[in-house]
């Protein structure tokens, strides 16, 4: 099977084109062509037949085959169910706020992280996706809604520091000025908190902004939902919390979703600020997207005010996630359970 073009680093690319004889400034030609709606090399206008034949002997310009899509007519938000070339499927989702259109992709077709409130990994994880299907998701989205992508989070199937060689090609790709040219604070990576990879992607992405799925203040707590906790324990995941921050001077943030009954209560928030206390954090607090096999029930919109007004009063930054598309799936992995595929 031919390699997807789109997964090269523009030196990769360079590379290639040198050693088939051609100037290295095609390389560049060639690249900035893979973000334009194009569906052969052939319509690379600008490039010399010679080398679009090398290219087509070589590769392929790959793409996403749309299996489902919703729309919400709530809010305009947009949930993509995509499959791959191998029959995995992986969700993406499309969402507009005042200041720009922000796209939530996945990283990996399942997830073997096995947190117990979300529908991601009740499959379990098929594969790693590669950094040309990583950044399909965004091109795609692109050209199916004709609206220009301003900020990414990857926070959909999977857990990006598990795939992080693929996961760091696709961010200097899309990050690069003759390509997407995206801003690294215009991305997002959402993690269960992989801490032995944390120093790797301080000194790789300073810029990045980084989101600490924690969904708990103690360990007996956060063991129950999250096995990963077993491997890295608050303890460990907060100390290398501060660290990021004193290294890179950005603000990291955390995810917490509220579970009723389990860790929504007074004391659970008491040990969340004390957790975080004079650390340079956002508290992103997220009433749960109920997913029936999971038998966990939703906190709601007040007891997430409640919360929210604990945290506050006892100096933490806190805000309610914008609950957006309310009338589709809500949970990332949904679409892909419903149709039971790999």
């Amino acid at each position: 099977m031919k390699e997807d073009i789109r997964g090269l680093l523009p030196n990769e690319l360079e590379d290639f084109v040198i050693v088939n004889g051609h100037k290295r400034f095609r390389a560049k030609q060639v690249f900035s062509w893979l973000y334009k709606d194009i569906k052969s090399f052939r319509d690379m206008t600008n490039v010399p037949k010679a080398l679009i034949s090398i290219l087509e002997e070589n590769f392929k310009i790959g793409s996403l085959t749309l299996a489902d899509r919703q729309i919400s007519k709530m809010d305009g938000t947009q949930k993509f169910l995509f499959e791959l070339d191998d029959g995995n499927q992986i969700e993406s989702v499309f969402m507009k706020y005042k200041y720009g259109n922000t796209v939530c992709i996945s990283t990996q077709a399942g997830c073997r992280m096995g947190c117990k409130f979300c529908a991601s990994g009740l499959l379990g994880l098929s594969r790693n996706l590669t950094a040309s299907e990583i950044l399909s998701q965004v091109i795609v989205i692109s050209k199916i809604t004709g609206e220009k992508i301003s900020n990414i989070v990857l926070m959909g199937t999977g857990e990006p520091l598990d795939n992080y060689v693929n996961v760091s090609k696709f961010l200097r790709i899309i990050h690069n000025p003759d390509g997407y040219n995206l801003s690294m604070r215009s991305i997002t990576i959402s993690t269960c908190g992989l801490v032995d990879k944390f120093d790797i992607l301080s000194n790789d992405f300073p810029q990045i902004n980084v989101a600490i799925s924690l969904h708990a203040a103690t360990d007996q707590k956060r063991n129950q939902i999250m096995p990963i906790n077993k491997k890295f324990p608050i303890s460990s995941v907060i100390d290398k919390a501060r660290e990021y921050v004193k290294k890179t001077g950005r603000r990291i943030s955390f995810e917490y979703t509220l579970v009723k009954g389990f860790n929504d209560d007074k004391k659970d928030m008491d040990a969340l600020a004390n957790l975080l206390k004079d650390l340079n954090c956002h508290v992103n607090l997220i009433p749960l997207n109920e997913v029936s096999q999971t038998g966990l029930i939703t906190s709601g919109r007040k007891r997430a005010e409640e919360c929210m007004e604990i945290l506050t009063k006892k100096g933490i930054n806190a805000t309610i996630r914008r609950q957006l598309g309310a009338d589709i799936d809500g949970a990332c992995g949904q679409l892909r359970l419903k149709q039971g595929v790999k």
